[in-house]
């Protein structure tokens, strides 16, 4: 087992860590500017509950459950990159989702902070009715 003191002085294995966070994941703001200037090459993709995406989602996002992931995939395109987010970096959905999209070639980044952070900063929401 490392301790933190190891694991601290370990240069090489942390500057790798921190390459792929920066390479994998998206901050908030740099995600809305993609929304105004490159929707075209993303689809969003809320893995949250369905009543929590219907009370207020990420404009443009899709929704697929972590858990249903693998049902909607005929439905995600992989000439795009797919970005995927949760309720907040504590919870693991996103990631996992990422795990099974790349697993079958699609290309995924997560949003850093999920949909906690987005909303933190006042970015639009969306909010949709169950009718819809």
């Amino acid at each position: 087992m490392f301790t933190h003191e190891k694991i601290t002085k370990d240069l090489s294995r942390a500057k790798k860590f921190f390459e792929n966070i920066v390479s994998f994941t998206v901050g908030p703001f740099t995600l809305e500017d993609m929304i105004k200037h490159r929707l075209d090459s993303i689809n969003i993709v809320d893995v949250r509950d369905y009543d929590d995406y219907i009370e207020g989602h990420l404009p443009y996002a899709i929704h697929f459950p972590t858990k249903e992931i693998e049902q909607h995939m005929d439905m995600i395109e992989k000439s795009k990159v797919n970005v995927l987010y949760t309720y907040s970096d504590s919870c693991a959905k996103a990631y996992n989702a990422a795990l099974v999209l790349l697993e079958n070639d699609f290309p995924c980044v997560v949003l850093r902070g999920g949909y906690k952070e987005w909303k933190k900063h006042d970015l639009d929401i969306v909010k949709t009715s169950s009718n819809d």
